[in-house]
């Protein structure tokens, strides 16, 4: 089989890695790959956005499966067009992405489907918007920009202030571009936060093993929101009784609420979770794999990946099952210096032979490129540092070993990871 992997950071090189080892794979591609990747997969130049590009390479090259890693192109159309040229993908079609293209859209639909979320308003002029704000008693409160931000449409605002600040960046400088011509506000939660993944065939969900991601920059949760520092899996607050708990009144709810209005979501549902006092709280869904929680679940995962994907696409979940290592896999992200704002581009990586020696261990690229025989940084978070444990004090010993055999000064690190 003819595979194609789309996008290019540590997300789509541990899908990558993973689906490699399928004995399914005759040849696996990657749009546009990193370095990292290139060892996994035969990376071709076209860009995760350029939807025409991709479809023309899926035809000449006779692509029999894609999947797809990135939001940006699942909203914007990705798998309809290649599915009208006949290509099986793996994720959700345009108007089934809009769960995670528009978060009024997500929220409208938890409203619809009965899923615990936080109160909510949505707004397209900032003196209504601040007029909400100024009514509201208690605080911190949420303004989110409505359409994909990168994961920095986000801010928990502490005081009034603080909220019209943001309410003026994405409604009046514009901050986000068209993602944030719209913004949502709700309370904020107060809890655990849970990265919860299904694979879902439009009618059914297979749930994932669950991780946690750690979004501040700064070690102690300090600093702006970024893509993501690190992550764990599993979550020791998750029981069985309580993944019950959220299939039944997060996961099957929005799946049923979506084939009702004939957006039917087939691929990978993410939920960020708040578990509080009162239970578990929805705070978005996503349309994909998260990053870095993808990387600790490849890791975890024994079973093949690539056919509950064609599973998930065929219809036919209920026929899948899936096994997972009982360790603990925890991810330490390096980062390029002035990351999350403007990273240092163009500085060589040395000692990832050193560091990737223990087999228990993988180092997933997420922005880097070959010069010559050079590893070089080309974003924001470069490098995830990815180990297997029997708990999470062996995981984390061995991932921050593998980390400090990493000669990299340019770059940084949370030194904090792992389970509270």
């Amino acid at each position: 089989m003819r595979v194609l992997v789309v996008g290019s950071g540590g997300r789509e090189h541990a899908l990558a890695w993973a689906i490699a080892a399928s004995p399914l794979v005759d040849r696996l591609y990657c749009a546009p790959g990193n370095a990292g990747i290139a060892e996994e997969a035969e990376c071709v130049p076209i860009g995760a956005s350029d939807i025409a590009g991709l479809v023309d390479f899926c035809r000449r090259e006779g692509i029999e499966f894609v999947v797809v890693g990135p939001e940006a192109p699942l909203v914007a159309g990705l798998v309809d067009a290649l599915e009208t040229e006949g290509v099986p993908a793996f994720g959700p079609t345009a108007a089934a992405a809009a769960v995670e293209g528009s978060k009024g859209f997500a929220k409208e639909l938890c409203d619809r489907a009965g899923i615990p979320t936080a109160p909510w308003r949505r707004f397209r002029d900032s003196a209504a918007a601040k007029r909400y704000i100024a009514r509201k008693n208690r605080m911190p409160i949420v303004v989110k920009a409505d359409g994909l931000a990168a994961g920095k449409g986000v801010t928990i605002a502490h005081d009034r202030n603080d909220a019209f600040r943001a309410v003026d960046a994405a409604l009046v400088e514009q901050s986000f571009g068209e993602a944030g011509r719209e913004i949502v506000i709700e309370d904020f939660l107060a809890g655990e936060e849970l990265s919860f993944f299904a694979l879902c065939d439009g009618t059914d969900a297979l749930p994932l093993a669950a991780a946690r991601d750690f979004k501040r920059v700064g070690d102690g949760d300090t600093g702006p929101n970024t893509g993501g520092m690190g992550a764990i899996s599993p979550v020791p607050a998750l029981t069985p009784v309580l993944e019950g708990r959220i299939m039944d009144r997060v996961m099957m709810p929005a799946l049923a609420a979506m084939r009702v209005q004939s957006r039917p979501f087939k691929g990978v549902l993410y939920a960020g979770l708040m578990l509080t006092e009162e239970g578990p709280r929805l705070l978005e869904f996503n349309a994909r794999f998260g990053d870095p929680e993808a990387q600790v679940l490849m890791m975890r995962l024994i079973s093949d990946p690539l056919p509950a994907m064609l599973a998930a696409h065929d219809g036919v979940l209920r026929r899948v099952d899936l096994r997972w290592h009982t360790d603990a896999a925890l991810c330490v992200v390096l980062a390029a210096k002035g990351y999350p704002d403007e990273p240092e581009r163009g500085s060589t990586i040395r000692g990832l032979d050193r560091a990737a020696a223990d087999r228990q261990v993988k180092i997933f690229h997420a922005a880097t490129r070959r010069h010559g025989e050079e590893l070089i940084a080309d974003g924001g978070r470069v490098l995830g540092v990815t180990a297997l444990g029997r708990d999470y004090a062996e995981a984390r010993t061995r991932a921050y070993a593998a980390v400090n055999q990493i000669d990299w000064p340019q770059g940084f690190y949370r030194c904090d990871i792992g389970p509270r």
